[in-house]
């Protein structure tokens, strides 16, 4: 497994080696030696989630203020963009994004540490999202970004409007937005 950085150096893209014949595949989908090495320390996931959506389906961009999770996300069935935005005051990258596109195709995983708010949208007619997450929801510490806010700027590859949740519509502009120190 490759573990790349991306240009939010803490986000990190995984990319698995896939033995694929005419039976199938077979790779690797977590190595915890792996896994540790790319990000610098000891981490464990205590919660795994699965979530499907419908082609441009906009989840997020989420993250809890307390009880702070890091997730390893990937897709199973279909394709998102999936995005990450720093929201550590303290951190050189506070306020900017990174995106990947993550498909059952290319099984590609995305890590966003602590202290990233997370969202992505579904490009294809549905997607399958899988996610391990290092603490457990706290929905009482539950937090949105807005997905649209001018001062982030993310490039959605999308045209037109996203399907939202009714708490996504209402997510908070960076400088309105709880944040990390």
């Amino acid at each position: 497994m490759k573990a790349i950085p991306l240009s939010l150096p803490d986000v990190i893209l995984f990319e698995p080696r896939v033995f694929a014949d005419s039976r199938g595949f077979f790779f690797e989908s977590f190595n915890q030696r792996v896994f540790e090495g790319a990000v610098g320390k000891p981490i464990s996931f205590v919660q795994d989630n699965h979530s499907r959506s419908a082609k441009g389906v906009l989840r997020g961009l989420h993250y809890q203020i307390q009880s702070a999770q890091g997730k390893l996300v990937r897709v199973v069935e279909g394709e998102v963009y999936d995005v990450a935005v720093d929201l550590r005051r303290s951190s050189p990258t506070f306020g900017r994004w990174v995106g990947a596109h993550l498909s059952a195709e290319n099984k590609h995983q995305l890590w966003i540490p602590e202290g990233f708010a997370h969202g992505f949208i579904v490009l294809s007619e549905t997607a399958e999202f899988l996610y391990k997450t290092t603490d457990y929801y706290a929905p009482a510490h539950e937090r949105c970004l807005a997905w649209d806010d001018p001062d982030v700027a993310i490039q959605w590859p999308w045209v037109g409007e996203p399907l939202l949740s009714d708490k996504d519509k209402v997510g908070k502009l960076l400088g309105d937005a709880d944040l990390f120190d």
